[in-house]
């Protein structure tokens, strides 16, 4: 707008002109800046004037038609200097199927510094806040110089609540957030998500285990996470980063392969009974040196470290053998 009042008494001309590199970039289907300063540059066209297109000008209807999520690149450096300075949370499920103790969601905890995991297996979504203070009692224990500084999740009712808050308030931890519908905010423990149910899936479709032992599968694909896998940045095992030590893996076994676990139960055992009972390997015990057995006979899981195992059986090892599953089990 021009106030007229203002100008000199002699005559004036005045004109009007769109900005001639907007108006090509609408005629040109609204073809982004960078291209079009491509295309002047090589000389493609005829016709095209010679004009200087500001890639950091924004189009309104570019951005209203065309404006997506805003990408997230990976980080080449280690944003903690120890473990527990920070800790992602996230809960998934529930799964259509109850696992053999009884759940339908699973917390995974993931360390920051040493992508350490932790996983916590939950009957309701309202179990997340008491599975945390227990595990964070626990791990604050054992590492007593350090402690927990903050932690991450998304906005779920299982973390934002007063619980939590409450909890967080008293013990001095900054609990953040995620923006809302950005899980990739909290990538790490999302990425760790994926890992732990593609693995437990690929544990029960190599073997005729029934879908209720996916809580086991998810705990050993964890339990061997972070001892097999490398932390890129640090060139270390998580468990190494975690404990300090190098983590001994000689003692793993094959998920869900047969092995024969001592019968303990001397007092109703006769003379000529069998001393052990055939099961099923589950993974190992993450609260004793001891493997986790699903003892056929008594058909209950158990913790013992007298198993032999037979990794070769193709039976407890291929799902498409032609074995009739309900009599190689007796549930």
């Amino acid at each position: 707008m021009i106030n007229l009042d203002k100008t000199p008494n002699h005559d004036q001309c005045f004109l009007s002109k769109d900005d001639d590199p907007w108006l090509w970039h609408k005629r040109i289907a609204h073809i982004n800046m960078e291209h079009l300063n491509k295309l002047i540059f090589k000389d493609l066209f005829i016709g095209l004037p010679k004009l200087k297109f500001e890639k950091d000008r924004l189009c309104d209807a570019c951005q209203k038609g065309k404006q997506v999520r805003v990408s997230f690149k990976s980080k080449n450096i280690v944003s903690t200097t120890q473990p527990l300075q920070l800790l992602h949370m996230d809960l998934f499920g529930p799964s259509r199927t109850m696992s053999f103790g009884g759940n339908y969601y699973a917390l995974v905890i993931v360390d920051d510094y040493s992508i350490f995991t932790w996983t916590l297996f939950l009957t309701h979504k309202r179990d997340a806040f008491h599975g945390f203070k227990k595990l964070a009692k626990i791990i604050q224990n054992k590492k007593k110089n350090l402690k927990i500084t903050s932690i991450r999740s998304d906005h779920g009712g299982e973390f934002e609540n007063k619980d939590f808050e409450l909890f967080c308030d008293e013990n001095g931890i900054e609990h953040n957030f995620s923006a809302p519908r950005t899980p990739q905010q909290n990538g790490v423990v999302e990425r760790k998500n994926r890992s732990l149910e593609e693995i437990a899936r690929t544990f029960l479709n190599d073997t005729i285990l029934p879908k209720y032992f996916w809580a086991e599968a998810v705990n050993t694909a964890c339990y061997i996470m972070s001892r097999a896998l490398i932390r890129s940045i640090l060139k270390k095992t998580p468990y190494e980063l975690y404990n300090g030590r190098k983590p001994n893996i000689s003692h793993l076994h094959v998920f869900g392969c047969k092995c024969f676990v001592l019968n303990n139960d001397k007092d109703n055992l006769g003379k000529f009974d069998a001393k052990s009972d055939e099961g099923i390997f589950l993974g190992y015990s993450l609260h004793s040196k001891a493997f986790r057995i699903y003892n056929k006979r008594a058909m209950i899981i158990e913790e013992s470290i007298h198993v032999y195992f037979d990794e070769t059986n193709p039976i407890f090892l291929r799902k498409d053998t032609l074995y009739d599953i309900s009599n190689a089990y007796s549930w």
